[in-house]
């Protein structure tokens, strides 16, 4: 991504998430990254055009950081461990975009369906490392595509969790409490 396109993703997120899609104008995302409304609509035509970019290469950004840092871990279940503190992380670190994100989730709106199809594949990208780790024996057999999903559902939850209680609490046990809450359930 070059630079002008860095600072127009940035100022979008910024804007998306404080006026919502409806109530952000390119106007306002042209002034916020500090650049001619011209140069702005150069690089995309529409506000929908905007707002697809920065869902798609935000959530390509978030498999491309796991999926490098996994390359360094031989086990699996270090590998999902992994996974579940880089999207923590990232949320705690943009948490700007997970507000768009999680304010367009529901609808019908074209934006809405492809923001979905987004977020399955990254929930695809979990399945392939949920994959492994039941190949490895760490995990038990079973519909591995609600796996993904749940496990995706619990990283949201927890990283909501990790955004109010941030003073009281540091990512890696966030990480290490939920690793034990996914691998051994909350049943006594």
């Amino acid at each position: 991504m070059n630079k002008t396109k860095r600072l127009i993703f940035e100022a979008a997120i910024k804007v998306f998430s404080i006026y919502g899609f409806d109530g952000a104008t390119m106007d306002v995302v042209a002034s916020e990254a500090g650049v001619a409304k011209g140069t702005l609509y150069y690089h995309f035509k529409s506000k929908e055009e905007l707002f697809k970019y920065i869902i798609k290469e935000g959530t390509n950004l978030m498999s491309e950081r796991i999926n490098e840092v996994s390359k360094e871990e031989s086990n699996s279940i270090d590998k999902l461990r992994l996974l579940c503190k880089i999207q923590i992380s990232m949320v705690y670190e943009n948490r700007d975009f997970f507000k768009v994100i999680m304010s367009q989730l529901w609808g019908q709106e074209l934006r809405q369906l492809e923001l979905r199809e987004s977020i399955e594949e990254y929930i695809n990208n979990i399945e392939n490392y949920l994959e492994e780790a039941i190949k490895d024996g760490f995990v038990k057999k079973g519909k591995k595509s609600f796996m993904a999903y749940t496990i995706f559902g619990i990283l949201c939850s927890a990283a909501i969790y990790e955004l109010i209680n941030e003073d009281k609490n540091n990512i890696d046990e966030v990480v290490d409490n939920l690793m034990n809450y996914i691998l051994k359930g909350i049943e006594a």
